[in-house]
Order: C-alpha cells, then structure tokens, then sequence
C-alpha cells in the first residue's frame, strides 16, 4: 500500500502555514534560548553592553574619543624647528625672480653706512720683489689670482711667481724653466688616477712654442694658510700657430684653451703613461671649419676679424661657453670624456633681439654695446638659466637655454641645450656721485637709461648672485673702479605669496686706491650653496650662523684687496651699534622691520644679543662691545611682539588657535639656522675596508664644538634674562582677560620646550664628542647588529629630540660603562664623567644601574664561593628594584639572562615583578583586564610592557624546570638545592600580589597544559581568572567546575555547569544533557554556606532545562533518520540544534510540529505546562494514525521483501520483521506516559482510553489479527492508571453506547470492563479487604450487572454459534466477578462496622 511522502520540515512553500504556537517559556528556558527582539524597537546592544537608542543622544552631548599621546616638549618643539627649516628651504629659486623682463630696483648703501652688503676688510700690497722683477721685464708681464689656494701670481717674459698675498713677507715660488715668453696661465682640477694624491692642482703654462704642465700640492697649515710645491711633470705639447691666452679646466680634469687668433676652442689631453697609438699629452681642436656646416652661425652681417675674450665652464650641465669680440656666445656640450659638441651659436644681434622684445630700446642695449664677460650659473642654482652676461653699459643679460627635453615625451633631461634667449635684464643703478649714496636709497620703476656702470670691463657673478663690476673711470682709463652687488634675500624672502618676486639688489661702490686698475676677482671661501637643488639655493639668512660670509680677493695694480659679504647680523648689529640714542635705535628696528619683517628682525636681535654679529674677519663673528649686546637684547625684549587668540567660528577658546608671538618664532627660526647642518646629517659615518673599518664623525668636531657653543650662549642668555621675557617664566600676574591666559600659558609652553631642546642639544653634542673620544670603533664592535644599523642610521634630529635615539644613545652608553669596566676603570668614575657632560643621556638611575651591573659582573667571578655569591647577586637585585622604573627592556632581559645563567631564579622572577609594578603603577593594565580588553585603548600599551615582563619570568619557569627535572625533591630527607631553588622560585610566584601577573601565569599555564597546577592553588586569584574565562571558553568553564569540585563546594559547580549548558559556546546538545545530568547531581548535594532555597531552585531550573534538552535531542535524532530531509537542509539543522538549548516555542514551531513528530509534540506540551485540550486530543489521534500508517508501510515493504519482489525506490531491505501497528500504538503511549509521568494533561485517560479503544475497534486490532482484545485495558493497567478511573471511563463508554462502541460492539466494551473489574478484584484480594481510596464499591455491583443483561440481549440477537459462545462464556466470567465484588463489598461493610465506621 503507498502512502503519501511527508512534508520536510521548515519547506511549506506551497501549503498553509501550520499553526505557530508560543509557550510562554519560563525565564530559565527563554535565558538560554536565543530568542530575538521585535524589529523596530529602536534600541541595540553594544558590545559594551551599553543599551543605546537609535535615535543618539538629544542633548548633542559631545564624548572623547581614545586619548592621543601627548608629544614631549622637545618632540613640540622639534617639529617647530622641521616647519622652520622647511620655511627657510622654500626660498624663491633664481628663475622664480628672474621672470621674463626686466628690473634695476637696488638699494644703494655707500661704503661706511652700516647697511653696506659689502666691505673692504684689508689690502694687501704687491711685494716690492714682485714690483723689481716686473721693472726687469722685456716682453710680457702680467699679473693674476689663484684665489682658491690664496696666492697671486705675476708672469714677468717666460718666468711665473707665485707667492701668499696674505702673507707680510711671503716667500716667491717660481717656475723659470720655459724657454719663450709665458702667454697665459691656468690653476685646474688633475685628473683622477694620473698623479700621486698629493698632487691636489695642475698649472698650466702657455707660451709662444708650448704648453706645459705643472703639478701643484697646495697644503694647509693649522692657521688655514696654504703651502704651495711645485713638481715637473714632464708633460707639456707643443702649441703650434694659434694663440693661447684663455685656459680653463673642469672637475673632471678637462683642460680647454683658445686664444686672440680665431675663435676655436682646444682641449689639451694627458695621461698617465704612453699607448700605442698616443703619447703622454697632446692636443685636440674641437671647433674645427666642418662644424660650420652643421651649427649655423647666428649672427648677421659680415663677421671681420674675430677671436675669443674668454672660455668659461660649467660642470654642473658639462658645457662649455666662449665669448668672442663680436660679443658672440658659443656653446658645446661636454658629451664624452673625450668628445666636445658646438650645439649653439648667439650672436649679439639675437641677444639684442630678445632683451629689447621684453625692456623696450634703451641707450644701453644697442649695437654698439659689447659683452665683455660671462659667468655661468649651475643646474643647482637655476634650473632654466644657464648664464650671466655683462655688457661694457653695465647691463646683465640672463640667459635661458632649453633642449629637446622640454618638449619631448621620453626624452632625458641629460640631452645638450639646442636654444638659448635672453630672458631677464638687469639694469644698472641710479647715476650718482661716487660714494656719495643716499643710505635706503631703493628705486622703484624701471630705469633703462642710467649710466653708473657704463666702462664696464668685466662682471662675475658668484653664487647666489654676488655681482663684481670692474668699471674704467672715465676721467682715468687707467683707473679702475670696483661695483659690488648681492640678492636682498631678506626682501625676496618676505615677499607674500599674493605679490610678484622681485630682484631686490643691496649695492655700493668699494673705493679702491687710486689710480688703481683692477685686473682679477675670486672668491676665497668655499663656494655659496643653502641647498643642493634651485629651491632654497639662493637663501643667504638660513646659513648666516652656519657659513662663513663670503669673501672674495680683488687683484688691482697695487695689491689684493679683501671684500666681504655682510651677513645680516652684522649689518643689524652695525646698524644698531651706530644709532643715536634710543629714538636713533627705534628708527632703526622699524626699518628692519619694515623691509624684513618682525621675525627675522627680532631673530637677528637674539643673534646679536647672543654675541653673534661682527664687521671683523671670518673666524671672529663676535660682537665684542656689551652696549650692542644690551640694545640687541632691548629689540629682543620689546619688540618681540604678543602672542594673541586666533577668533573662532564655533566661539569654543582652544589652545590651539594661539597665535604665538614674534618673539617665539624669532627664538626657533635663529636655533633651527644653529643647528641645520647638524639636524638632518647622520651622527657616524661607516667606512668598511678589506680587513678593517673605520667609524667616522659626519660633521666636524670642530663644527660640533661651535654650535655647542652657540646653544650654550643662548641658553645663558634665555636664563639670565628670563625675569623680563614674556612667556618665558609662565603667565604673568598682570594678565586681565582668559584670551590673555591662555595665549600666555600656549606661549609658555612652546618657549620651555625650545629650551628643552636646547638642553637636549647641548647634551647630545657633548654625548658625540664623548663617543668620540671613547674610541667609538670599539664601542662599535660590542653592539649587536641591530644596534649597529640603528646607529648607522642614527641623525642629530633622532639623537636631539626623538625617543629612538635617545634609547640608541643609552645603549651606547651602556656599551661605554661596558667597556671601561672590562678595561678595569671604576663606574662611578665612568658614570660620573658621563653625567657631568651628558646627564639625560647617563641619569642618577642610570648610574645605579651600572652600579647593579658592577654587582652582577663580579658574582658571575665568585660563582665557587656560595656565600659571596648570594651576597653579591641580593645587592644587584637591591639596587635593581631601586631603579625598576628606569630599566629598559634590554636591561631587565640582560640581568634575567644573567640571573638564570647563576640559578638566581627567584631573583629573576622577583626583578620581573617590580619592573612590571613600575611600568604601571597607576595599575590600568588590571582596569583594562576587568573591562574585557576593549581594542583602541590606550591601557593596552601599558599591559604590553607587563606582559613583556611576564614573558621572562615564563622564560625563566622554563629554566627552571629544565634544571630541575633531573634532580631529585630530597636526599636523606632534606630537600635538595635544586628543590629548594624552585621552592623559592615559585614562591615569589605564588605569594606576588600582582592581579594582572595572576592572571597571565593562568594563560600561559593552560598553554603549557599543566592545569593541574592551577587547581592546586589556593588563591582568590585563580576564582577570578577562571570565572572570567569561563564566559569565554568551554575548557575553562570545565575547569572551574573542577576547581569547585577538587574544593566540595558543589552548589558552585553545579551553577557553573547550568550555565556552561545554556552557553552559547560550541557544545553539542548531548554535552549538554551531560552537563546537566551533572549539575542536577551536584546541586542535590548539601554545600557549607547555601541554602536549602537556593539548592530547590537551581535543581528546578536544571530540571526544566534538562527537559527540554532532551527533547531537542530526541527531534535532532529524529531528523537524522528522517529521509526526507536533504542533506543540505540536514546541515543547518544539525547547526541549529546541535548545540545552545532552543526554547519550547522554537522546538515546535519550527520543528517537531512541522514534522508531524506528534509524540514529541505531547513532550513538549508536557514541558510547557500547555493545557489546550482540544490540541492535546488532536496530537494524540495524530499520534495513533500516524503509528498505525507507517507500521502499516512497513508491513507493506516486509511483504514485498519477503515474496521478493522489487522494493520502491529509495527504500533499504529491512532487517527483520515489523511489529504489529497495534504493537507500535502501545510501545508509543507507553514512552509518553513514562516521560510525562501519567500527566493528567497530556495523558487524559477519559479521552485517550477511548482513543484507544476505539482504534483497535475501527482497525481491527484486536482478536482478528491475534491480538489480544483486551490490549488496549491492558495498556493503561500497566502504566499505573487506578482501577477505578478505567472502570469509570469504560462505564462511560458503555452507557453513552457511541461508535464504535454501539450494537454488537458493545461485546468488546463488556469484555474490556471484565479485564478491568477482574484486574482490580485480584489487587484486592491480594491487599486485603479494607476500604478507602480505591476500593471496590457498589457501582462495580452495578456496571457489571448491566453487562451481564447486555451479554443476554446480544446472544438472544446473535445467530452465529461462535459469538453466542464467546458471549456464554463472557456471561459466565461477569457472573463469578459479581460475586466477587459482592463478597469483597460484603467484606468491607463487616469491618467497617466492626470499627464503628
């Protein structure tokens, strides 16, 4: 027979929804069952457990975010210094000022005013030998410099001297070797690797017939002066027909020449030996006719006779220029070593062309003007302009040059320029009597007409724009005047972003002596360069106090004179020092003001102030007169401005909208130029050779020492004038507004950490040079590798202001104490000359530490002597503990590694304890532990930092059970050293009191898997830390019921076993059945300090629960073996229910209803305390139908099997022969009586028994099947129902005489109420014959006589012999039942009136 497939459960997609029933679970069922809150309640749980609504907060309340480090005064201050040095290497770069156009904008100082950029500081006459040798001359004289070694030179026919102008009697160096007369000479770079390094110059000598080459080894004594030695090299060329009078050489060793005879361009070569195919030395034309062809000529017109006036280099772009009589530029491009490319010609026609598109004619920008010299301007100067050329009208013609590189996707910025135009003019300035300049006198406007520098004969311009004009005197051609000029970088600087960079030029005129003709130029100094790249170049303000000023050497007639560029700070100390009065010294500072801004004049004021500013030369910048000092001092003080409160939109006063004052910013720009040589560089420099190293200082000690002076000046000054700078002691009482407060108080701030990091700068300076003379390389060779990267790496900003390299240079200390005491000096010597120099680098804690390392050095040399040991390992941990705040991690790790390597275990684990207390004495770690650990919390650095010293006591647990697993606990019966070492050890360990550290042991104990010995300890501890993790792991929540347990204290562990099963860890529902078995046993067991109350309750929670526990198991099972669940759904049921506790309402509406499981719905039911009858009657004739169809099925499937025939598909052969449907119905009822207890709500006997009974009528299961017919009486008998309530119901059920239990069918109920009475007549007579409760009364007289007349109405209807038989014999048992009952009823009247009942 086939039977319709049962629905799967929770896949109703085209059926009614079944009825959803809810519970109304207890607290203890729904606590654990998950349930989910209506939507829309507008409210959720944080994982915080804070119960916020979604709506926020009404009143706009603002909260904290986690709290930000606050930045140390120093970093605070290191970062005002990187913002004002990046201000100071913005300056504008050249091409920025030098726009396409024009300018003659000057400020014209005469020269004694105090604002003169430039001054003669000293001549130095010609010797008079030099004077006797150029009288004895027939042929040639001439005179020169070789500025960058310091000496002068003077050619007399075919003889060169040379000798230190400087000098008051120098001695003559000559070379008097060459057989013609000398046309030109030359000082250039050599070649690399062809000389002896101590060759450091090549003199090239032209004459008539040859060219000669003369090494030259320029060395420096201790006052600067140079030493010079000439050497023959035995290299020289001949020269042939054309003229050499120009020689110039590159870095590289380039040497090019030319000469008044044509305008080519020679290269002299040389090399270090002869090859096959060239000799030693020898020459190369590279301008030769064919070039011609390939570069045409720019220039219009015929050309005449032209030749060269000069050749000029540039080795930052590899060009070379040369300037011809016709005012003519060529420019080649040094392409290869060897190779020299022409790739522009321009002529002065095109010059002329493109300056006049931009100014307009002009007198002096005509065809008869001439270029007479060039200078070119490097690639780290400008990056558009290549070079500077000067007109005989005193015009300064700035030319640009490009390459395809511009416009060329791809192409390298490498390539030669292929263009070139003028781009900018500079005018010459405002005509005027000699010397006789108005101070201040700046012209605005554009004057294109004037002719001060008209007789110009040659202009060089020196980085970053320092003009020489050497202009003939009109009224004495032979008389020379000299016109210097330099950027006003001040001017430029200040200049806003909203207005146009101008050229702002300082000038004056240097009188020479007269009758003089100036003939040379050089600078003496080392070339200008604030930076390595056009931005910033060209700022002459940032490197005032860091550069010597310029100074150049002007050869004339008579002698060298001496010019130097005044520094900003000289001319404001010069412009102070010569005002008149205090009106005079107002004026002054406001003109300062007006043209530099505040800053940089109060910056100059403090620099001044601070001994910095004089008109000497270089090597003495001091300013020597303390009156200058006051009044530099004064600007300082009351000009310095106020620091005032930005207003705010919000109207909220902030700190941070503080404006500080002039004064502070004056403060950092003049400490940041102090110190930015140093700021940026790396400390040391490492050099590895093959078999050696060599540790360097980067920067000068001599440098170091300077601007540790400097600072030490500063800080001098700031300390002895702090009573009357503002800001500097902290908010004056005078303040009258909070506006005023707090923008003190921000001023008070920001100037203490300036002299904070001052203090740190000095300190560190003192630390290098310390390092340094402590023979670094071998402090070097005792760092890790680590140490030494950091170190390589280390810069003065780290070192100065940066946590890292202030921890970097404690442990170099360390390595320097490390050092001496292995050389055998005493620490407190060490120490003490450490603190002396560098005290935040070797503090008093630090000086104890070394002192504790003494200790701990010298036990580890006793290690044979017990007594000294332990003596001397108690001292080191003494003096340790003292400083436990101060040591850092590589302290404590080393001293730990040194304590276990001496078996000093406690004392390891003791040092790790406190050092741990010290690094969060404010315990937050503990606070942070209690929260729950919540991320971005700034707590958790602070429970790193213990854990870090936690990890080393397990570190140091692990040695110690190593050492000890060997040995044996006692010998003789005392224990042994070994024992007693971990005796004391895990004493430390369990007597600390240190929360946190409890509860990290714990951990790593469970990691180790030793929870034996946390259930060993008896501490407050170990309650806390495992009821804290047993919310959070299952292992742990076990091992506290052990805990609990191992302690009998029973009612603990059976609460937590409760909650461990309503969890919602990952435990499968029969551990959980498991758990409560458990905690149902426990709790039943009487525990010292809880009440019987408190026992009944948590054994009734139990109780419920397990209930339901068991339930979902049983569904689970159920669906397991359920074919029509698919194995995907099978996945999230077995996820559902196969773990946390679902509630009842879960369970069946989602679940056992849906099923059709109706016995588990009664169970259910049951547990829910449901009393719906009407429900509860369905379940059970769903129950009954449902048993009977699927035995039925199975009948079915046997039969088949049995006759073998084909099985439907999908269904397994069975394993035996089914039950009877009857047998199943029964075996069903039994199990639900027996889990509900004969409930009288789910198990109504009233309406099940005739359920029953109806059943075995209506499906025949009773006799015509075999079975007994009386099985369904029978059932209820054995599951306990009294007597008389089943004899009620069938009397019921025989007197309503309701199908099917009607007509002849009224048989059966005859015979079931025979089994029943026959049932209870037997139990009373076996108990006796007593009444009460139960006993059989005269109604059972009744209902059996009523059968029996039934038996008689049913036989006299009835034709078939074998009922009338059964129906006989049926008579006949009621009749002996009726006088059974009748004789017990007898029985029981007797007694009663025996006893007076």
């Amino acid at each position: 027979m086939n039977t319709p497939m049962r629905p799967v459960p929770g896949a109703y997609f085209n059926t009614p929804a079944p009825r959803r029933l809810n519970f109304g679970d207890s607290t203890s069922v729904s606590a654990m069952s998950g349930a989910v809150a209506p939507s829309g309640t507008g409210t959720s749980i944080l994982g915080g457990g804070q119960l916020t609504t979604g709506a926020g907060p009404a009143n706009g309340t603002v909260t904290n975010g986690p709290a930000k480090d606050e930045p140390s005064p120093v970093a605070k201050a290191a970062a005002s210094i990187n913002a004002t040095l990046q201000l100071d290497e913005s300056y504008p770069d050249l091409d920025s000022y030098c726009r396409p156009g024009a300018s003659s904008e000057y400020d014209l100082q005469t020269p004694d005013s105090p604002w003169a950029p430039f001054q003669k500081t000293s001549m130095y006459p010609i010797p008079d030998e030099i004077f006797n040798r150029l009288n004895t001359g027939h042929f040639n004289t001439s005179l020169g410099l070789f500025a960058d070694i310091g000496y002068a030179w003077a050619v007399i026919d075919s003889s060169i001297f040379l000798w230190d102008y400087s000098h008051p009697n120098p001695q003559l160096i000559g070379y008097e070797d060459a057989t013609q007369p000398i046309t030109a000479v030359a000082l250039v770079p050599p070649k690399k690797d062809v000389f002896v390094n101590t060759i450091t110059h090549i003199l090239v000598v032209a004459t008539t017939y040859e060219i000669i080459l003369l090494g030259v080894s320029a060395t420096s004594d201790p006052s600067g002066a140079k030493s010079v030695s000439l050497y023959q090299t035995k290299m020289s060329v001949h020269r042939g027909g054309s003229d050499v009078s120009f020689i110039k050489g590159t870095q590289s060793g380039r040497i090019f020449f030319g000469g008044t005879s044509d305008t080519d361009v020679y290269e002299l070569f040389y090399q270090q030996e002869e090859r096959w195919f060239s000799s030693r030395c020898g020459k190369i034309n590279h301008t030769s006719p064919g070039w011609s062809a390939v570069v045409p000529s720019l220039g219009f017109g015929a050309r005449g006779h032209e030749h060269l006036t000069g050749i000029y280099v540039d080795d930052t772009r590899n060009l070379v220029y040369s300037l011809s009589n016709k005012s003519t530029i060529r420019t080649y491009h040094m392409e290869t070593p060897e190779k020299l490319t022409k790739v522009i010609e321009k002529d002065k026609d095109s010059c002329l062309r493109d300056a006049v598109h931009m100014t307009g004619a002009s007198k002096l920008l005509t065809n008869q003007m001439t270029i007479v010299s060039l200078s070119p301007i490097s690639a780290t100067e400008a990056s558009k302009l290549h070079l500077m050329a000067t007109t005989d009208t005193g015009c300064r013609l700035f030319l640009s040059a490009t390459s395809s590189a511009s416009y060329m996707i791809g192409a390298t910025t490498s390539l030669a320029p292929q263009s070139m135009q003028v781009q900018f003019v500079k005018f010459p300035p405002k005509e005027q009597s000699l010397g006789r300049a108005i101070i201040g006198a700046a012209v605005d406007g554009l004057d294109k007409e004037s002719l001060a520098l008209t007789g110009s004969t040659s202009g060089t311009r020196f980085a970053p724009g320092y003009f020489f004009d050497f202009v003939t005197n009109a009224a004495n051609p032979t008389e020379s005047r000299l016109f210097v000029s330099a950027p006003d970088t001040g001017r430029i600087k200040i200049t806003s972003p909203a207005s146009a960079l101008k050229y702002y030029e300082q000038g004056n005129w240097i009188e020479l002596t007269t009758g003089n003709k100036a003939l040379a130029v050089g600078l003496t100094t080392s070339p200008f360069a604030a930076a390595k790249q056009p931005l910033g170049f060209g700022n002459e303000l940032a490197v005032q106090f860091d550069h010597s000023a310029g100074e150049f050497a002007v050869l004339t007639t008579t002698g060298v004179h001496v010019i130097r560029r005044r520094r900003l700070v000289d001319i404001f100390a010069a412009a102070i020092r010569g005002a008149s009065g205090d009106e005079g010294l107002e004026r002054e500072l406001r003109k300062f003001i007006a043209q530099y801004g505040r800053v940089e004049t109060i910056s100059a004021a403090l620099a001044v102030a601070c001994g910095q500013g004089s008109d000497l030369r270089t090597g003495t910048s001091r300013a020597t007169d303390q009156t200058t000092e006051d009044r530099a001092r004064a600007a300082f003080v009351d000009f310095g401005g106020q620091p005032r409160l930005a207003e705010t939109d919000s109207g909220v006063i902030t700190a941070d909208a503080v404006r500080l004052s002039s004064r502070h910013d004056a403060l950092a720009l003049y400490l940041a130029r102090l110190i930015r040589q140093l700021w940026k560089s790396k400390v040391v420099s490492i050099t590895v050779d093959k078999s050696a190293f060599s540790v360097t200082s980067t920067v000068a000690t001599k440098k170091l020492v300077g601007v540790q002076e400097n600072v030490e000046r500063l800080r001098n000054f700031l300390e002895a004038n702090k009573g009357i700078i503002q800001g500097l002691t902290g908010p004056s009482d005078r303040v009258t507004t909070r506006h005023d407060e707090i923008a003190l108080q921000k001023e008070h701030q920001a100037l203490h950490s300036l002299r904070k990091l001052m203090e740190s700068v000095s300190e560190g300076i003192s630390f290098v040079l310390m390092l340094f003379d402590e023979r670094v390389s071998d402090v070097y060779i005792r760092l890790d590798e680590d140490t030494r990267v950091k170190l390589k790496d280390l810069t003065y900003e780290s070192l100065f202001s940066q946590q890292p390299g202030k921890e970097l240079a404690k442990v170099l200390v360390k390595a320097i104490v490390n050092r001496n005491i292995a050389n055998g000096a005493n620490v407190e010597t060490v120490a003490d000359a450490l603190r002396r120099r560098c005290g935040s680098f070797c503090s008093p804690d630090d000086v104890i530490i070394f002192k504790a390392q003494e200790q701990l050095q010298r036990a580890t040399e006793q290690v044979n002597n017990p007594s000294a040991l332990r003596t001397l390992l108690g001292e080191s941990l003494r003096l340790f503990e003292q400083v436990a705040g101060s040591l850092t991690s590589a302290n404590l790790r080393g001293a730990v590694e040194q304590y276990v390597g001496l078996k000093y275990y406690a004392g390891a684990i003791q040092l790790c304890l406190v050092v741990a207390r010290e690094r969060d004495r404010g315990n937050t770690a503990l606070s942070w532990v209690n929260e729950g650990k919540p991320a971005d919390d700034t707590r958790k650095k602070a429970f790193d930092r213990r854990q870090e010293c936690y990890s080393l006591i397990h570190d140091v647990l692990d040695e110690l059970e190593k050492a000890t697993a060997l040995e044996p606990e006692t010998i003789d019966g005392r224990l042994t050293l070994a024992a007693t070492k971990r005796l004391e050890a895990y004493n430390v360990v369990n007597g600390s009191d240190d929360e946190v550290f409890h509860f990290d042991l714990y951990d790593w104990y469970i990691k180790k898997e030793w929870t034996d010995r946390i259930l060993a300890i008896d501490s407050p501890h170990v309650i806390t830390y495992l009821k804290r993790l047993a919310d959070t792991d299952a292992k742990h929540a076990d091992l506290l019921c052990r805990f609990y347990t191992h302690r009998s204290r029973f009612f603990e562990a059976a609460t937590v076993q409760a909650d461990l099963a309503k969890s919602e860890f990952p435990i499968g529902i029969k551990d959980r059945i498991t758990l409560l078995s458990r905690a149902k046993g426990n709790a039943s067991v009487n525990t010292i300090g809880i009440s019987r109350q408190q026992q009944q309750e948590l054994n009734h929670e139990v109780t419920e629960l397990l209930e339901v526990a068991h339930i979902q198991d049983d569904i689970l099972e159920r669906l397991r073996a359920d074919p029509r669940i698919h194995a995907t759904k099978m996945v999230e049921i077995e996820a559902a229910l196969d773990g946390p506790i679902q509630s009842l309402t879960e369970l069946y509406n989602n679940y056992a209803d849906q099923a059709n499981y109706y016995d588990l719905c009664l169970l259910i039911y049951h547990a829910a305390d449901y009393q719906n009858t009407r429900i509860i009657s369905e379940t059970w004739e769903n129950l009954i139908v449902d048993m009977h169809n699927d035995n039925e099925e199975r009948q079915e499937i046997w039969r088949l099997y049995q006759s073998g025939q084909p099985l439907p598909t999908g269904v397994e052969p069975p394993s035996g022969e089914p039950p009877m449907p009857y047998e199943s119905v029964s075996t069903a009822i039994q199990n639900i009586a027996h889990r509900t207890s004969v409930d009288s709500l789910i198990f109504p006997v009233d309406g099940l028994l005739p359920l029953v009974c109806a059943y075995s009528i209506n499906q025949e299961q009773n006799a015509a099947i075999g079975a007994d017919p009386s099985w369904p009486v029978l059932l209820f008998l054995h599951l306990g129902v009294p007597y008389s309530l089943i004899t009620q119901v069938l009397e019921d059920m025989f007197e309503a005489q309701e199908t099917p239990f009607n007509g002849r069918r009224r048989k059966f109920v005859v015979q079931w109420i025979t089994v029943a009475v026959e049932a209870w007549v037997r139990d009373a007579e076996r108990r006796g014959t007593k009444g009460g409760e139960g006993a059989i009364s005269a109604g059972v007289a009744d209902i059996l006589a009523r059968a029996e007349e039934c038996t008689v109405e049913l036989a006299s209807a009835t034709r078939n012999a074998a009922e009338n038989e059964e129906l006989l014999e049926t008579r006949r048992v009621v009749k002996g039942l009726r006088r059974a009952v009748d004789t017990i009823i007898s029985a029981e009247q007797a007694g009663a009136s025996l006893f007076g009942r």
